[in-house]
């Protein structure tokens, strides 16, 4: 398979049973290792972690054995010609955060969520990587009254300082998103996340990752969120998805709803030169009907569509484009890029 260049990332979480909020698990769980096997053999080149996908049950080990078994885990992911993307640290399923991590009410809470990012930072470094995501998951309110927006902005700044301070070699991509699981969300699309890094400590070090579909509940267009991020130089991570509208994170096969917004994020990222930045992660689940020995199709058919897209960008009639730019014939234009993606 022809990757022009580019490198593809997923979370060992997109092979998953099929559970929802509203059902259990309709599929067997696959093993850590059982789920490392197939990324080459499906077109990948890293793994995306979460702090717990490297080390289980970390909250109840001290910082030395943390390390040593995520010195186990790359010696896993060398043994599998793969690299680490990131690390995240998962701040959203302690009963500690349930009010939030960092924008807590209680100060017990924060400083959990610190000293588990601390140790996100520690695995990072065991695994090779510099570079952390911040889902900022439970930070925002279910009520808007419960905490102060200015306050909670300033514990988000401080969160991010002392971790840059804490690990001098880590970068931070903030990963927006505006609600879900809590109600409103204090850092909800791109702009957020770069005023926020830009007020840190290290500029330099802050940037962001864009989620198709976070970007879709946003209310925006994800091409566009791409391109706010790249004109700064910040975008380093994407999670490519798709969205049904307005409704719960769903994570769809990249393309599966919106063709023409997936083909658009593909031509934003591919001509401002996103594989000399960044790996392409998705962010996909199978459906809940996918049967076990095919839950991993939703993985390979966004690869082939995020590819066949690039070749459909790069062989698009920029003269063409232009001209019809020019006369301000965007009827045409619409035509033509509509044509372009039919194959016609």
């Amino acid at each position: 398979m022809e990757k022009y260049g580019y490198r593809f990332s997923f979370g060992p979480w997109n092979i998953h049973s099929g559970a929802d909020p509203f059902g259990p698990p309709v599929r067997a769980e696959r093993s850590f290792a059982d789920k490392l096997g197939q990324y080459r053999g499906l077109g990948f080149d890293a793994v995306q972690f979460h702090d717990d996908d490297a080390v289980p049950g970390l909250d109840e080990l001290t910082p030395l054995q943390i390390r040593r078994r995520a010195r186990k885990v790359k010696r896993q992911i060398d043994d599998a010609g793969l690299l680490a993307e990131f690390v995240a640290p998962r701040l959203w399923e302690s009963p500690r955060t349930v009010d939030g991590a960092y924008t807590a009410n209680d100060p017990e809470a924060r400083r959990y969520a610190i000293e588990r990012t601390k140790r996100a930072a520690d695995i990072a470094h065991e695994l090779g990587t510099d570079l952390m995501v911040l889902w900022l998951a439970r930070e925002g309110t279910y009520m808007r009254e419960s905490k102060d927006p200015v306050r909670a902005t300033g514990q988000l700044l401080e969160a991010v300082n002392t971790i840059l301070d804490y690990a001098p070699a880590i970068r931070i991509a903030i990963e927006p998103k505006p609600n879900e699981p809590m109600d409103l969300a204090y850092i909800p699309t791109m702009g957020h996340a770069l005023a926020l890094g830009s007020q840190s400590s290290d500029p330099k070090r802050m940037g962001v990752l864009m989620e198709s579909a976070h970007s879709v509940l946003a209310g925006l267009d994800p091409s566009d969120e791409i391109g706010f991020a790249m004109s700064f130089g910040k975008l380093w991570s994407v999670h490519l998805n798709d969205q049904n509208g307005l409704k719960f994170d769903q994570d769809r096969s990249f393309g599966a709803v919106d063709l023409r917004r997936a083909f658009n994020q593909v031509k934003v990222l591919d001509e401002n030169r996103f594989y000399d930045v960044g790996m392409v992660g998705l962010d996909v689940k199978a459906i809940r009907t996918q049967p076990f020995e095919r839950d991993a199709e939703h993985l390979t058919n966004s690869l082939r569509v995020f590819l066949r897209l690039l070749e459909l960008s790069r062989s698009l009639d920029r003269a063409a484009v232009q001209s019809l730019i020019d006369a301000r014939d965007y009827e045409q234009l619409d035509w033509l890029i509509i044509s372009h993606l039919l194959g016609g």
